[in-house]
């Protein structure tokens, strides 16, 4: 069996704040939305249904809980979830706030304008907000 190796591009564009039972949590380092992406720690999978059962039922139970910690946190009109991966093949699950008066209400976030980094104290702010919502 093969080693779980994260994804370039997910390494380079978010950072892990919280190992889950499944996945790794990770803050994306876009701070135009509350931002945050599941990853779950098994080898060469890019598809849902490539994961067992069991996976998928932890899967889906780890979404709901960051869902509602993230709605909890920052009172977003919208969590939207989602798993693409026309990029990043490697299976990764969004989840993000969205709201009103977000930079792209009520368009979808990707290919939107440009990232905008998180400078350093934000970033441990919003990675703070958000681990204290899980309690």
């Amino acid at each position: 069996m093969q080693p779980f190796v994260l994804d370039d591009r997910l390494a380079r564009d978010s950072e892990s704040i919280l190992k889950l039972g499944l996945c790794d949590l990770r803050l994306a380092r876009d701070s135009r939305w509350p931002w945050l992406i599941l990853v779950p720690q098994r080898p060469d999978v890019s598809e849902i249904f490539d994961l067992t059962p069991l996976d998928q039922a932890l899967l889906t139970f780890e979404q709901v809980t960051v869902g509602t910690a993230l709605k909890k946190m920052t009172g977003a009109d919208k969590i939207n979830i989602a798993a693409i991966g026309n990029i990043v093949r490697q299976l990764h699950v969004h989840v993000v706030a969205r709201s009103e008066n977000d930079p792209n209400w009520p368009g979808p976030i990707w290919g939107f304008g440009q990232s905008v980094p998180y400078e350093e104290k934000a970033f441990e702010a919003m990675k703070h907000r958000i681990l204290e919502a899980f309690q």
